[in-house]
Parts: structure tokens; sequence; C-alpha cells
């Protein structure tokens, strides 16, 4: 299928009010709900206001729905010293920890979770330490997954950065952005449920932040060639579309590696540090962004329809 870019002339801003909006998820019955750290996830209503529901603390990052419509949430909280793994009730309001520490060590910056047909939670950890982009930054971000016994298991460290995550459909692969690296790596998935080595996955998507230190304060033009990766997700046609956060961009790797940009704003007049993509709708085309820098998603129409997660299937 030919990826067509996309205008964002028809962007919608979605949410408004909202706090830290990292990600999006999108029930099967079309209810959209948003990270908020006022709160730990708000619900965007018919006539646009917001429904906030729970008190996740920290700063609520990645969610996703579990097959029992509970929302999974990703808590990157590194600013107050925790940052667990959540599950919220949507209809009580009701905070449960998943996981808090590995080895007795504190979670700290707990960033996305995905949920996959056996009902395991994979989540990435991004560092250990702060938010350092150099070159000499510690490549101490890590992949570990909640079973539904409640079973934790550390599966893949030593990753620059882990940021957003996906499975592919046949979950064959775990996709993992790699935020430092510039690039997607991904993990072939075994029988036994342990990870394979990393593997690049697709291009480095442009400039890290210290290939370009030398010339700060960046000009537009090269700030919109930054590669940082922040989030991911597949669309039904194999296309990994990946969100460069510092650039103001989206881009897909096709199948077969090839990087197509859909979508670009240099200037963050609408699409302000997008962090993850989310597809909903009847027919799965209504493409949602999240951001940490916007009190709103933008919602676009997509050309390609989003792969279904495991709730909407």
């Amino acid at each position: 299928m030919n990826l067509q870019p996309i205008d964002l002339a028809g962007a919608e801003c979605v949410g408004r009010g909202v706090q830290r909006p990292e990600d999006v998820v999108v029930t099967r019955d079309g209810r959209v709900w948003l990270s908020d750290q006022a709160s730990a996830c708000a619900e965007v209503l018919g006539d646009g206001s917001l429904r906030r529901v729970g008190a996740a603390g920290g700063a609520p990052n990645g969610i996703n729905l579990d097959t029992r419509g509970r929302i999974v949430i990703a808590n990157y909280g590194h600013d107050v010293g925790r940052g667990p793994l959540q599950r919220l009730d949507p209809a009580t309001g009701a905070i449960e920890i998943l996981c808090e520490a590995i080895d007795g060590r504190p979670l700290v910056t707990c960033n996305y979770p995905v949920i996959d047909r056996q009902d395991r939670v994979w989540c990435t950890h991004s560092t250990w330490g702060g938010e350092d982009f150099g070159a000499d930054a510690p490549k101490d971000g890590f992949v570990f997954r909640v079973d539904p016994d409640g079973s934790v298991q550390v599966l893949a460290e030593g990753i620059d950065f882990a940021n957003g995550c996906a499975l592919d459909a046949a979950e064959d692969y775990l996709y993992v952005c790699e935020t430092v690296g510039c690039d997607v790596v991904r993990f072939r998935i075994h029988a036994d449920g342990t990870l394979g080595a990393a593997e690049r996955y697709g291009p480095k998507l442009g400039h890290a932040a210290h290939e370009v230190q030398h010339l700060r304060p960046l000009p537009l033009e090269v700030r919109s060639q930054l590669g940082l990766t922040d989030g991911c997700g597949f669309d039904a046609a194999g296309n990994l579309w990946v969100t460069l956060v510092m650039a103001n961009k989206v881009v897909a790797i096709t199948p077969e590696g090839a990087v197509v940009t859909m979508l670009s704003d240099p200037e963050g007049r609408v699409l302000r540090a997008p962090t993850n993509v989310t597809w909903g709708g009847p027919d799965l085309t209504d493409l949602y962004i999240g951001s940490v820098r916007s009190d709103y998603v933008v919602k676009v129409k997509s050309p390609v329809p989003g792969m279904p997660m495991v709730h909407q299937r």
C-alpha cells in the first residue's frame, strides 16, 4: 500500500486541558482515554470535556487496555523516585501495583506497556538515571514482563533509553524504540517466552542529540532532522509508525525497510513533541498522537487502518 503523508490542516486537537497526555488508548466501543498527570487517565467525553479517573502519582506515561477493560499504566515517575507499573479500574478509579521493584530495586522510569494474547504485560523501563541523551549516557534500559500469575521476569537489557514498544500482528517480535540510538530494535519472542538478541529494525532515523550539540541553539532545519525515537505502533499493512519527539515528526518504516514521513510540523504549531500513536474509530482509521508538551492530543485521519490491539479484536 502506497503511504501518503497526512495533511495537518485537517488535524483536530482533542482533550484540551489534559496534563501531559503522553499516550492514548481507544476501546473497542470507541471510548478515548488519555494518560493524565493530574489523575491517572482522563476519558474524552462526547462534548470534548474530560472525565478524570484515579490518582496514579508520578507521571502516567504509556497506557494500554487489557482484555477485561482495565488500563495498564507505565508510570514515568523519576522526578519523585517512583515509577511503577500500575493498573487502573476505569469504573471505580482503583489503582493496583503490578510491579514496583526488580530484585528489590524500586522502578523509576516505567515507560510503555503492551499486552499480548496471553494477557502478559510487556513493559519498558527507560533508565535508572535521568534523561541523559548524550553519547556517554548509560545503556541501562530494559524490558520486563508481568505474567497473569504475577511473576516478573527481565527479558532484555542494555537498551539505549528504552521507550515505546509494540508487538507485531503474529507476536513474533517485540519492537522497542531506542531513543538515544535514534532507532528501533526488535527481539524475537521464543516459544518459552524469552527474547532473542536485539537487532535494528530499519535505519537510524536522524541525528542523535550529541551529534549536533555543537550547533546549539539548534536551527529549525537541524532540529527537524533529530532522530530521537519515542513511541511506535503497527498499522494493518505492517508499517511501523514511529514518533520522532524532538523533530515534531512521525515516520513509518515499511516492511521493506523504507522510511516514509507521515506527519511533519517543524515549528510545532499543532504537532508538538509527539510521543505515541494509537488508532481508533469504527474502522481504526482515527489516528491519535500523544504529546508531553501539549495539553491536548492530535487526531487525524490515517490513510491505513491501525492493527487491532488485543482489546480491539
